[in-house]
């Protein structure tokens, strides 16, 4: 199983997805965070279809990081059930995963 993840994340707001990403990476939970602004994403909840503009927050970490930073990540985020998606990186550049490796703890 690969060490390094990479988390999906959205949020309501530029604000909000700039506030996450920024903590989670100060707090080394995560190496990086990208923000997508403006995705646009249709999901049933509470027995409707909705629709919204959200902003996508990808990050890259280590499996070690996703408990605390799912724990974070509830802390800080507005809905009461965030999307919080954990893929493995399969591969990747050494070098790359090793600084990934190196800018969390």
């Amino acid at each position: 199983m690969p060490k390094e993840i990479v988390v999906l994340i959205t949020t309501p707001s530029s604000r909000e997805a700039q506030t996450i990403g920024r903590k989670l990476v100060e707090e080394k939970l995560a190496a990086c965070a990208n923000i997508i602004p403006q995705v646009a994403s249709l999901f049933s909840w509470q027995g409707k279809i909705c629709r919204e503009r959200e902003f996508l927050v990808v990050l890259k970490t280590r499996q070690t990081c996703f408990d605390r930073l799912v724990k974070r990540v509830k802390s800080l985020h507005s809905y009461s059930v965030p999307e919080i998606i954990a893929l493995p990186i399969i591969r990747g550049s050494k070098d790359y995963l090793r600084w990934i490796r190196n800018a969390t703890r």
